[in-house]
């Protein structure tokens, strides 16, 4: 029976994240990446408009006033990503599946490391300001809930948020 890694992302997964997420294994190990990308809808206007002015991108920060995606539009931007980072995972020479998670994104997170035995969880994000200082990050969230430590990555990044 092989081990699984759980990764839970909100980015397409890049060759650089791909490379560290194959790090956290041996290749003579038998391990299944499940990969689970949220198709969550519900947002914070400002913690989001405070991210974007964090990282400097006012344009970004504009267009959170003015876009408002529908279900249909973040589901297939869920799909878009999750195919990408399967893709990347698979030329990495990984054995990965993947599902667009429904609700929400940490309770899936829990759900399929609890229902899976899982001996790792990884949450990659782009770095968000507010909830990462304030310790409300997915990793966090996640650790808190199953009692063990969870590898919070930047996408596209060689970075580990503090979790």
């Amino acid at each position: 029976m092989s081990d699984a890694i759980i990764i839970l992302t909100e980015e397409p997964l890049g060759a650089g994240d791909a490379e560290n997420i194959t790090d956290l294994y041996s290749p003579e190990d038998d391990v299944e990446l499940v990969l689970l990308v949220p198709a969550d809808t519900r947002r914070n206007l400002l913690v989001d408009v405070i991210d974007q002015l964090t990282m400097l991108d006012l344009p970004a920060a504009l267009r959170e006033f003015r876009d408002k995606p529908d279900t249909e539009t973040v589901r297939a931007a869920a799909e878009e990503t999750l195919s990408v980072s399967l893709a990347v995972l698979l030329a990495a020479g990984a054995k990965a599946t993947g599902r667009v998670a429904e609700g929400d994104a940490v309770a899936s997170l829990v759900d399929q490391v609890t229902d899976s035995g899982a001996r790792q969880a990884v949450v990659v994000t782009r770095p968000h300001a507010v909830a990462d200082t304030f310790r409300q990050d997915w990793a966090h969230q996640a650790q808190r809930k199953l009692g063990l430590p969870v590898l919070h990555l930047y996408a596209g990044s060689g970075f580990i948020g503090d979790s």
